[in-house]
């Protein structure tokens, strides 16, 4: 198998996370002038981009786990109600390097990691950046997807950095729980990052090899989430496999630090049993004493990597949309579920994060990979909800709430996401009402000119965020 050919639907491998939607793509693509069907809002100047995993070369199908794949962003840049440019680019890594004959991308790579990050795109401080979890180190972007090099953020930043932090919209801060297993067996850390990009704040806090995946931010508290997912020494000693595994005997529990707190001010709170990827938002509540809770909502699972070491689907079961009431004073947690069918990659107006909030969005994935994944919207108050049907066999992404300029209603905006035809293969990028998902059309649809195999998350990352190059 050559460096450019990939594992795809027809290999016959018998790993989901390498066949079907989710098989690797070949090529490297650029296509200019994209075909848009209905009418782009021209406000929406800039790029909705996208990391997912997409091995460069040949992996054993038998333990290749789905996050392990090198990183590959997919970006659709949007300009005066047109949409510019396509791109796809591999985030630069030691591995891709070495694949391809160019060695390693330039940057300090604190833990020796070969692998780069595959999980998260975004921009920061003027910046494109790739992101992913237990590690590694922040692979910088140019504006059309080409690797920079590893950024540290400028030399500030002592080791791991994570996938999933949480832009503080009032301080312009990004906030960040870290991990790194093979590195801290003993702690994990919080960071700050101001907005110039420079690391002001990184606290060390003792915890156990949990998988600490994402984080939750209040104005009072960062949240932690301590976890049954944790290293599995044998796995780990295995080498070139995801480490993690169902652990239920470990317990569960959320950590609330104060912002500004120490380590020893952590409160911790047991919870149920579960598995929490991905919050959608936090808030404190004020108390008639004035000491308030903390409300979070989130997507749980009942158990993840148990029968399943390969990905998260196969376990059986999905994520429920719940919400969860901690009293940080009586150390105590009161959980309903908000929504029981199938809810993941979570979203919510980003000017709100922190702070209360009504509305969130969600992916409905389904667990055969033929039925289609809606969109669903949440009325978080009244508990009305409502579903974008994509059409038989089509599953759309994770939803990016984007507001609409000068808009008063915290829905008014559009949703954007890639939607995956799981039968002929092809991807649209869509744009979405988010005041009106009982529409049957889209906004505008824009048919790409390659397939974007299910990856995990990105962004809206606006001109006016980070510019284009003159």
């Amino acid at each position: 198998m050559t460096a450019t050919e990939q594992p795809t639907e027809q290999s016959g491998y018998g790993n989901r996370y390498l066949s079907g939607p989710y098989a690797p793509v070949t090529e490297e693509v650029t296509a200019f002038d994209l075909p848009v069907e209905g009418a782009l809002p021209e406000e929406l100047a800039g790029r909705y981009l996208r990391n997912g995993p997409n091995p460069i070369d040949e992996v054993d199908p038998a333990t290749h786990h789905w996050f392990l794949g090198d990183g590959m962003v997919h970006g659709v840049r949007l300009l005066d109600g047109r949409a510019e440019w396509y791109r796809n680019r591999y985030v630069g890594s030691r591995h891709v390097g070495e694949v391809r004959g160019t060695g390693d991308v330039p940057g300090p790579n604190w833990n020796d990691s070969p692998g780069g990050p595959n999980t998260n795109v975004g921009g920061f401080a003027g910046t494109t950046w790739a992101m992913v979890e237990a590690g590694g180190t922040p692979v910088e972007l140019t504006y059309e997807l080409d690797t920079v090099g590893r950024n540290d953020f400028s030399g500030t930043l002592p080791g791991a950095f994570t996938a999933h932090p949480k832009l503080d919209p009032d301080t312009g801060e990004m906030h960040a729980m870290v991990y790194a297993p093979a590195q801290w067996m003993d702690h994990i850390q919080y960071v700050v990052v101001a907005p110039d990009g420079t690391v002001r704040k990184a606290l060390d806090i003792p915890l156990g090899m949990t998988m600490l995946h994402d984080m939750s931010l209040t104005q009072r508290y960062a949240v932690i989430y301590d976890q049954p997912c944790t290293v599995d020494i044998e796995l780990a000693m295995a080498g070139d496999t995801f480490p993690m595994r169902w652990n239920p005997d470990y317990g569960n529990r959320i950590g609330l630090l104060p912002r500004e707190g120490a380590a020893e001010d952590v409160i911790w709170i047991d919870v149920p049993i579960g598995y929490v990827f991905h919050p959608m938002n936090a808030y404190d509540t004020e108390g008639p004493d004035g000491s308030g809770k903390v409300v979070i909502d989130l997507c749980r699972y009942e158990k993840m990597f148990d029968l399943d070491v390969l990905g998260p689907f196969g376990d059986g079961g999905h994520a429920t949309l719940e919400r969860w009431e901690l009293d940080p004073v009586a150390r105590t947690v009161s959980t309903t579920v908000v929504d029981e069918r199938a809810n993941e990659f979570p979203r919510h107006r980003g000017s709100l994060t922190a702070k209360p909030y009504r509305y969130g969005y969600c992916a409905s994935p389904s667990l055969d990979d033929a039925t289609g994944w809606p969109t669903l919207k949440h009325d978080l108050q009244t508990g009305q909800r409502w579903e974008f049907d994509h059409g038989p066999g089509r599953a759309a992404g994770e939803p990016v709430f984007v507001a609409r300029q000068g808009g008063t209603d915290e829905d008014d905006g559009w949703l954007l996401t890639f939607v995956h035809d799981l039968g002929s293969g092809d991807t649209d990028f869509v744009v979405m009402d988010a005041t009106d998902l009982d529409r049957s059309d889209y906004v505008a649809r824009v048919r790409l000119p390659q397939r974007v195999p299910l990856g995990f998350h990105g962004n809206w990352v606006s001109d006016r965020a980070v510019p284009p190059p003159v």
